[in-house]
């Protein structure tokens, strides 16, 4: 019950600040920090931090729909990725900054850029980085955003400003895998609302005397949209399952390479449905299937976990793929 209140108080949050008006003038450019600062006093963003240091302490369960409400209502700022990274900062007994963070995978080449998702409105980046996680200034970055409508940006910081960041966390810490558990769990809600919206527009628009959604064809989409949306609800669901703090990697790989999966499916579904309407700048539609093509290719689309995911049963002991989902996968083993 407790649990619930705490999301419902949640979802009436976000849906007031980020409604479609918002997400369009903050993608155009305009300033977030009024939205920000709204969900800042809210207290959410210490959701996962434990109630020792200041937070409520919320467990992987009940942190999971926060999280996918965040792409429910296509939330334009990083709130999920500062719950993760204010825990993370906590636990590691640094102070976590105010301000959105972002967090995001250094590449390999040092003078390369980072493609940060949220880096056009973050304030500081958890990044990962030569087997550390290290918080950056975003302003002390070069941010170059490829698309108009997007809060996406390619980062790149000048060397020194790798020798002092705001706080380093050594130890073995997989943030692409909980980059990738956080996405799934967004991915998931962003497809339910996309299918609930095409489920809507289905029933509204008629043709030939009747709602669309009476002919054959469409109610094909309409059903092939509904398996792909909840098998990617119950996978993203997996990643925050069990008794850990954090989401852990097996998990997260799983969830990450079935919701981007279905994304495409969905999406297209979306599109097919609304017709040449379901393209247009003034539709609401857009602001979600871009969203899901954005985050089905960040830290990794499907093909790169199913690859992870199949290292990890040849490196197995068990007999056979049904042993290491049950074994491996199961909410207990976490």
């Amino acid at each position: 019950m407790q649990d619930d209140l705490i999301l419902d108080a949640f979802k009436a949050l976000v849906k007031g600040v980020a409604n479609p008006a918002a997400i369009r003038a903050i993608e155009s450019g305009e300033s977030s920090a009024a939205l920000w600062e709204e969900l800042e006093q809210s207290g959410f963003c210490d959701a996962l931090v434990a109630e020792e240091h200041g937070g409520a302490g919320l467990d992987l369960e009940a942190a999971f729909s926060l999280i996918e409400a965040c792409g429910t209502y296509a939330l334009p700022l990083p709130m999920a990725q500062t719950m993760l990274a204010r825990l993370l900062l906590t636990e590691a007994g640094e102070e976590a900054p105010n301000g959105p963070i972002a967090i995001a995978t250094a590449p390999l080449n040092a003078e390369a850029t980072t493609l940060v998702l949220y880096g056009a409105v973050a304030k500081w980046v958890l990044l990962a980085r030569d087997g550390d996680l290290l918080l950056m200034d975003a302003n002390a970055a070069e941010v170059t955003v490829n698309d108009h409508q997007s809060v996406d940006a390619q980062m790149i910081w000048p060397s020194n400003e790798f020798e002092q960041p705001r706080a380093r966390i050594t130890g073995d810490i997989d943030l692409r895998s909980m980059e990738a558990g956080l996405l799934a769990a967004q991915l998931s809600g962003a497809m339910g609302h996309v299918f609930a919206a095409s489920l809507k527009h289905a029933n509204d628009r008629t043709q030939f005397g009747r709602s669309i959604g009476k002919f054959q064809a469409i109610q094909h989409q309409l059903s092939v949209m509904a398996e792909h949306t909840a098998a990617a609800h119950m996978a993203a669901c997996m990643a925050f399952s069990g008794t850990s703090r954090l989401p852990e990697a097996l998990p997260c790989a799983v969830a990450k390479a079935r919701t981007s999966e279905a994304t495409t499916v969905v999406a297209a579904g979306a599109h097919g449905i609304h017709g040449a309407i379901g393209i247009t700048e003034e539709l609401d539609l857009q602001l979600y299937t871009r969203r899901l093509h954005a985050w089905r290719a960040a830290a990794g689309s499907e093909s790169y976990w199913n690859a992870r995911i199949g290292r990890a049963l040849i490196a197995s002991e068990c007999a056979n793929v049904l042993d290491f989902i049950r074994h491996e996968l199961s909410p207990s083993k976490h």
